[in-house]
């Protein structure tokens, strides 16, 4: 690993591109990589060996291009592989959690509510956050269902994603929640939305921009940073038909950039 090589990011889908905007912002001259495992989405649905076998095989890519780090930019990839991963790969790996830390610590009402997959809330990580945080605080939680699929379909502001929304948020706001944790990537792309149904005085919380400074940090203590003075580059792999990737991220991140498909043969499952 050098300096010079790229970060290298994945996601179930698109939705980890909401982290890979906060790691442009914070860290502007390094060359990205990014994975969206789309023809697989969603994890929340998947059994938990599958997930390890996608996350591993993703991560065996992005090495073949150099990746110096990895971002697991999915929360249910996080609580299914990421003890694996770190087992299995020796070079900084930053991981998704759903930010209760700081939703615990700015409530006014006492009760946050946790948006979020099945199989994330199942997790043995979310339980040792609940756990830790969730002594002096009411923790709600909200499996969403079908939230990332109207994601990857890009449908964001329709009358169907609005009616999800309206079916898992409200009852948290009924029960006095005054703090929703998005705890999946895809969720910062609803976030307008969320705040129409939600109202202007509840707080919304996206760990993003706290996961790209562990990223810098992370980078920092292994003298990885890159010393380029140029701008940093971004390259984007699917495992989606190249036809439904690259309409959606190149919504989502800057037109004109071209989306390649990810290889077939190295990733089981």
């Amino acid at each position: 690993m050098a300096a010079s090589d790229p970060i290298g990011v994945f996601d179930s889908g698109i939705g980890g591109l909401s982290v890979l905007r906060e790691i442009r912002r914070e860290l502007p001259n390094e060359d990205l990589l990014y994975v969206a495992d789309s023809g697989h989405a969603p994890y929340g649905d998947k059994p938990a060996p599958l997930i390890e076998a996608r996350s591993i095989a993703i991560v065996e890519f992005l090495l073949s291009q150099r990746a110096k780090a990895i971002v697991v930019a999915c929360n249910t990839a996080t609580g299914a592989a990421v003890a694996t991963l770190r087992a299995r790969f020796p070079l900084p790996i930053v991981a998704m959690e759903p930010a209760i830390k700081p939703a615990a610590a700015s409530t006014r009402s006492g009760v946050i509510g946790v948006l979020a997959t099945g199989r994330t809330l199942a997790s043995e990580n979310f339980a040792r956050l609940h756990a830790r945080f969730g002594a002096d605080v009411d923790i709600l939680v909200q499996a969403c269902p079908g939230l990332v699929e109207q994601v990857e379909a890009g449908d964001l502001s329709g009358a169907e994603t609005r009616a999800l929304l309206e079916r898992y948020v409200l009852p948290l706001l009924e029960r006095q929640a005054d703090t929703l944790v998005l705890g999946c990537t895809h969720y910062p792309f609803l976030a307008p939305l969320i705040r129409e149904v939600a109202g202007p005085s509840v707080a919304i919380v996206d760990p993003s921009a706290a996961i790209a400074r562990e990223l810098r940090r992370r980078l920092a203590d292994a003298v990885l940073l890159s010393h380029e003075k140029r701008a940093g580059t971004e390259r984007f792999w699917s495992s989606a038909a190249p036809d439904q990737a690259q309409p959606l991220i190149s919504r989502l991140w800057r037109a004109g950039i071209e989306v390649w498909s990810l290889p077939n043969a190295p990733l089981p499952g």
